[in-house]
């Protein structure tokens, strides 16, 4: 019996969770089978504040991914974000003993291993160790040096922390809800994988991925994540400013904003009024469009500028010049009507929504093509690449014994062999550092009860 290759993403925001199941058609492209959503009530910016409603937000969304694709979920790949997560760059190297050996796996591992030897602030741990470029006895801009001869081996990191706290709570609450933790994955970096193209990552592109609790950044130049950050605003700051200028209450604002929001305060006349129900035996409340879009742009400049601001410490003093494919904005925050312009004003740099639809198979819901799921689909298929099977058919699980379900799982077709490539150093060094994480995770609850 042949294995699917059924993986899963959960994304666990601010505003809302989802669970996401899917696997890669006979085209190589990715197939939604079910997706679960429910609202997010123990987390605050990217963090988990509640553990017990995180756990009953998350069982809520793995239930209607389950009943949705007829799919029983047993371990999920989760996105790790928030406002503790800080990133530095790093150089290191090795001295190899032999120079006329060829550089193998070890050595990559030695110079890892070395990595994590940095001195951390307290109740911080290293999360993702990602290698650039390499340097071999000097010889610069090497990506591949496995194979090679040298005796100094050396490169640069870009290395990705976070409070130690922070990610086990989040391992706790997956733990608690009943399924396993088969991988972690920063939220920028599981976005890029959705909405950008290769092209775009070659030229130099910003990714701005606006949530609702956090805004997050990924610069990637030459192929290469050069850059990550996490500003602690996003779409909820909006709507606690809409509510405040408006005195309305919190459901309200959200409405106002998802419905009427503009970032553009020119677009709207003066005389557009948008009423709203008061509340028990109070008249109705007029409020003008105006208004409303001048609170919401006040907001969004502050947050964007922040980004703008750790894309100058990247780029310097220009960074149109050394990112050529500009800006590409995802997450609910891109939804906001004239963002695209408002960033483009300020940034001066060229800008276009990302949207998840290049890796969906043809027959995909309009909804998950939407900006908002970009990160639970770049969940997807990184699981995806761990090659895990990460849900059995509900089928299966009743009757284990039958020869029919079997059958049924042959006939499913796979991806073909031309789209299994070999999986390049960065990629062995991110899943096989991610894997010993994770066992950290599980070691340190497992001990813990």
């Amino acid at each position: 019996m042949e294995k699917q290759n059924i993986a899963v993403g959960l994304d666990i925001g601010t505003t809302k969770i989802v669970a996401m199941i899917g696997k890669k058609n006979e085209y190589g492209k990715l197939e939604i089978l079910g997706v679960g959503k429910s609202k997010s009530l123990g987390v605050h910016r990217g963090v988990v504040n509640n553990i017990t409603q995180t756990i009953q937000s998350i069982q809520a969304a793995i239930t209607e991914a389950e009943e949705k694709s007829g799919y029983s979920i047993k371990d999920v790949v989760v996105g790790i974000a928030g406002q503790h997560i800080r990133s530095i760059q790093h150089s290191d190297y090795i001295s190899r003993p032999n120079p006329d050996e060829v550089i193998g796996d070890k050595d990559i591992e030695q110079l890892i291993n070395q990595v994590h030897k940095l001195a951390m602030l307290p109740g911080e741990e290293i999360i993702h160790v990602l290698p650039q470029e390499f340097k071999i006895d000097g010889q610069s801009e090497i990506k591949e040096p496995i194979g090679m001869y040298g005796g100094r081996l050396e490169s640069s990191f870009h290395v990705v922390v976070g409070q130690a706290a922070s990610i086990r709570n989040v391992g706790r609450c997956i733990q608690s809800s009943g399924i396993e933790l088969s991988g972690l994955t920063l939220e920028p970096l599981a976005s890029a994988d959705a909405v950008l193209s290769q092209e775009e990552k070659e030229a130099g592109v910003a990714l701005i991925d606006i949530g609702g609790g956090t805004t997050d950044l990924a610069i990637f130049k030459d192929g290469i994540i050069r850059h990550t950050a996490v500003i602690p605003f996003g779409g909820n700051v909006i709507t606690d400013d809409i509510k405040e200028g408006c005195s309305i209450i919190e459901k309200q604002a959200e409405l106002l904003k998802v419905k009427f929001g503009s970032a553009w305060p020119g677009e709207n006349k003066d005389n557009e009024i948008v009423s709203i129900p008061g509340l028990r035996g109070r008249d109705p409340k007029e409020i003008s469009l105006k208004n409303l879009s001048k609170i919401i742009n006040a907001r969004v400049v502050e947050i964007i500028e922040q980004v703008f601001t750790e894309i100058k410490a990247y780029g310097h003093e220009d960074p149109r010049k050394k990112l050529i494919a500009g800006i590409v904005l995802t997450g609910g925050g891109a939804q906001l009507k004239h963002i695209k312009q408002l960033v483009e004003y300020i940034t001066g740099m060229d800008t276009r929504i990302g949207y998840p639809n290049e890796h969906l198979a043809g027959n995909s819901d309009e909804e998950i093509s939407s900006p908002l799921y970009a990160t639970a689909v770049g969940l997807v298929m990184n699981s995806i690449g761990n090659n895990s099977k990460s849900a059995v058919p509900m089928c299966e699980m009743e009757q284990p014994v039958k020869v029919e379900v079997k059958k049924q799982e042959e006939s499913i077709p796979e991806a073909p062999k031309s789209e299994i490539k070999e999986e390049t150093t960065e990629g062995k060094i991110k899943r096989s550092f991610f894997d010993k994480y994770v066992e950290k995770i599980k070691e340190f609850l497992d001990n813990a009860e």
